[in-house]
């Protein structure tokens, strides 16, 4: 069996899923500012401290996603709720297929992801947090 092309993979699984615009995550602002609506920055830490993230959204690595998604595991975060849409990115959005497909196999029923990612966020004018001077994770002196 060939190895499966990842880009057709995710573009084929975008039809099952809700995928969001610019205009349309820039619509949910603010049910994302009032904690009703879970905006999750996916990327490494090392691509949200050097280019930044979208302003309100929680850092979770990729990796950690369902881990920190499940109520039963001593890794949750209590950020996320059932009664909370959640919208996830990426950079390009291929990892927030992914991870869109995973909150909703898990169980969380309101899930969508901004199908242009980071990249098509900042490159559309959106606000970019620089979270380099605050982050923990970065050596200072």
């Amino acid at each position: 069996m060939p190895i499966r092309n990842v880009f057709e993979d995710t573009n084929a699984l975008k039809a099952s899923i809700t995928n969001l615009s610019v205009d349309e995550l820039q619509a949910e602002a603010a049910a994302i500012a009032s904690g009703q609506t879970l905006l999750i920055d996916l990327r490494e830490i090392q691509e949200v401290v050097e280019l930044g993230t979208i302003p309100q959204a929680k850092h979770v690595p990729r990796g950690m996603l369902e881990f920190w998604a499940d109520p039963a595991s001593p890794y949750f975060r209590s950020f996320f709720a059932e009664d909370k849409k959640i919208i996830v990115f990426c950079a390009g959005g291929g990892r927030s297929v992914y991870a869109t497909l995973a909150l909703l196999d898990m169980g969380y029923p309101d899930v969508a992801h901004l199908e242009v990612g980071f990249n098509g966020w900042k490159k559309a004018g959106g606000a970019v947090e620089d979270v380099s001077k605050t982050s923990k994770w970065v050596r200072r002196g």
